[in-house]
Parts: C-alpha cells; structure tokens; sequence
C-alpha cells in the first residue's frame, strides 16, 4: 500500500457503524484511521478522517447516516488525521454540535476556528445526554495530543478511545484478533512508543492505575481511532499496552536512511 486508501464501513455492533481507512507509513507499516458512528436518539460522529480521503469520508459517511440527522460531532482531538472533513461535516449537518476540550477550541483556533455557538465543552469525568444513553468522557491511559478524550458507552458497553490501543499492521484487517496475537502486541507496543514517547518516563505504578481504570469499565467493544474493532478482548490489549514502558524507544530514520528509502523507491 503506497497511498491513503478507505474501505467500506461495516457495523461494529448493532448501533455503531465504522468508517474505516488506512494509511501507510513508509518502513513501518500501515496504520488504521477510524472514524464511528454511534446511532444513538441523538446520533453522533466520531472523528473526521483523513484529509486526503475527505470525498470517500463524505460518501461513505453518508451512506450509514443521512448527515441531517447527526447531533454530534466528538472530536477526541484536533489532529489531521482527525478532522479531516470537520467543515465538511459542519456544513452538511447544520443542527450539529462539536464535543470537544477548552483545549481542542485553543488548538483549532490556531489555524481554523471553530464556531463557538456549536461547540459543547466536556471535560473527562463529565458526561453528556444524548437521548437514550448517558457517555462519559474518559481521558485514555495514552494519548499524544494533550486535549484528548474519548468516552464509555454504558448501553453498548464500547469504549471509544482515541488513539489508545492503536497498532501498526502489515496488511488490513476486519478485527484486532485476525491480526493474530504476537503481530497485535507487537504494532501495538511500536506505535504506543511512537505515539506516546513519554511512555518511557511515566511512573509505573500511576500507569497501571490509568489502565485500571479500563479494567474497572470492562467494555467489551474497544473502539480506537487507530485499531481495528477489538470485541472482548480488552484485557488482552491492556496487557500489551502496559508493557510498551519498557519497549525500546523508538528512533526515526535519519538522513542516511531517508536517501536509502529514496533510492529503494526510485529505484
């Protein structure tokens, strides 16, 4: 895979459509970038996509949810690969309202402000009514952009979470478990210490009470933005996240590597 590609969505359960894509990361691999739908009363988009993909993202969006009917917009963080088709979205859905921090508005109004008549600010622990389900707003154990948050879905008992339990693949995959066990710990232990550098220093014993407190929500659906939808087996993934502290950090290719690739490339 040399290029952003996108699939077609697929139910990750009954009331949760995903919209999945990949994009590849040149010597490494490629990486899955999810967005969601959750079909609750009052309907809600997580994330935006790719920028690259935003007229597949708009269609394939479009045929799980006729766009006028969305309420929300979680934005878990301001990302490119997240907000890929916000104004897009924004536009097409004229009643929706953006979920986000105090510190995603900051973030966007750096380069595109967002219209603060819609924008709903939810700090973690702080939950929200959508109609026929109350989420809560969780701060995952890692994250790479500090106004992150995703949330629990008690009906569903899915637990979106961002860039959280992401994983660098070598080819696609319908699940995290046709990954195959040693590949998932393996992509996802590389891209948490991609991801979340500071992994390396973080105090042990305050990490582990982070990822207690996923234990202690025991979802069985695990929805992150970067995985492929992982159904009961969310110990599993938390087994493999609390070993990527002691993973070797990881070290970019430099110059010399970057002119190899090059050469490889060209030929």
């Amino acid at each position: 895979m040399d290029k952003p590609i996108m699939f077609e969505p697929y139910r990750a359960a009954a009331e949760i459509d995903v919209i999945p894509s990949y994009f590849p990361i040149p010597g490494l691999g490629i990486l899955p970038v999810n967005a969601f739908v959750l079909n609750a009363a009052q309907p809600i988009l997580v994330d935006t996509g790719l920028v690259p993909l935003s007229d597949e993202f708009m269609e394939k969006l479009s045929s799980v949810i006729d766009l006028t009917d969305l309420c929300w917009l979680w934005l878990t963080h301001t990302d490119q690969d997240h907000i890929g088709s916000l104004w897009r979205v924004l536009e097409a859905a004229p009643e929706l309202r953006i979920i986000t921090t105090y510190l995603g508005v900051g973030k966007m109004s750096l380069f595109s402000p967002l219209p603060m008549d819609r924008v709903h600010l939810l700090n973690p622990g702080q939950s929200i009514d959508v109609g026929d389900r109350i989420l809560t707003a969780i701060k995952p154990p890692i994250y790479d952009a500090p106004e992150t948050t995703g949330f629990y879905d008690p009906k569903s008992a899915a637990l979106f979470s961002s860039d959280c339990f992401g994983a660098l693949m070598s080819e696609p995959s319908d699940s995290a478990a046709g990954i195959g066990t040693e590949k998932l710990r393996d992509g996802m232990v590389f891209w948490a210490t991609i991801d979340a550098p500071w992994l390396h220093l973080v105090n042990r014993t305050l990490f582990e009470k982070n990822l207690n407190s996923i234990r202690e929500l025991s979802p069985k659906l695990v929805l992150s933005a970067h995985l492929p939808v992982a159904s009961e087996m969310t110990e599993e993934l938390l087994e493999n996240l609390g070993s990527a502290p002691e993973a070797k950090p990881f070290v970019g290719p430099d110059q010399k590597a970057l002119e190899a690739m090059l050469k490889r490339i060209t030929g």
